[in-house]
């Protein structure tokens, strides 16, 4: 069973409905006891980033979310809950972050050519890194993870997903699994052991996205 993070930001019924197609139980929850009870646990989100980190804390979620991830519980962050992983964000200000992926949020504009439009939405193809196995180990000394993200076992380079942001995560490049081009490469995806982030939205990317949910769900 899988428990989607219920805290009052984003419509979760599309996340729901896609784990319902892959034959997952999942439940939509803010209550403590449930999600320590699932397998596994998903952090969606959009909007702005204070206003969800708030709406954390309000529910008592915050610190619980540190909590279980470091328990190993593997946790999977889409979007706005990718974002909250990392240290802070400087989106209208400074908020800090959960700290479970090093890095900071910023905005797209800072970087992207000015002709191109914000936010950037729509389908994105994705470049997969992949780095040196270090034996049989899933990690480097360092912590990066080895070879290519184990959501993206059953993809191919250049499948597409399905993007909506204005703001991507910078400074996290030891944990990058997967960049999307925007006139440059931004960040797609992370991994920092058992804690996962998409920046693009696995639920409304078809059958790529299935594929993604399906590979977390057996981890």
């Amino acid at each position: 069973m899988v428990a989607v993070i219920d805290y009052g930001v984003g419509n979760v019924f599309s996340l729901q409905s896609s784990l319902h197609a892959i034959g997952e139980e999942a439940i939509v929850t803010d209550d403590k006891t449930k999600i320590r009870a699932a397998n596994r646990v998903i952090l969606p989100g959009v909007g702005a980033f204070g206003d969800a980190a708030d709406k954390l804390r309000e529910r008592g979620l915050f610190d619980f979310v540190r909590e279980i991830a470091g328990e190993g519980k593997p946790l999977l962050g889409i979007c706005l809950g990718m974002q909250l992983l990392f240290d802070r964000s400087l989106e209208y200000g400074e908020h800090e972050g959960l700290g479970l992926v090093p890095g900071e949020v910023r905005p797209i504009e800072e970087v992207i050519p000015k002709e191109l439009d914000i936010p950037h939405m729509g389908w994105n193809a994705l470049h997969l890194i992949s780095r040196p196995a270090d034996g049989a180990s899933l990690y480097n000394t360092d912590g990066a993870p080895n070879g290519v993200c184990p959501l993206f076992r059953d993809l191919a380079e250049g499948d597409y997903v399905y993007f909506v942001h204005s703001f991507a995560a910078f400074n996290c490049d030891k944990n990058l699994t997967a960049t999307a081009e925007y006139g440059v490469p931004l960040t797609a995806a992370v991994e920092n052991r058992n804690v996962f982030g998409t920046q693009f939205h696995p639920e409304k990317s078809g059958p790529v996205g299935l594929k993604i949910l399906k590979a977390f769900m057996s981890l």
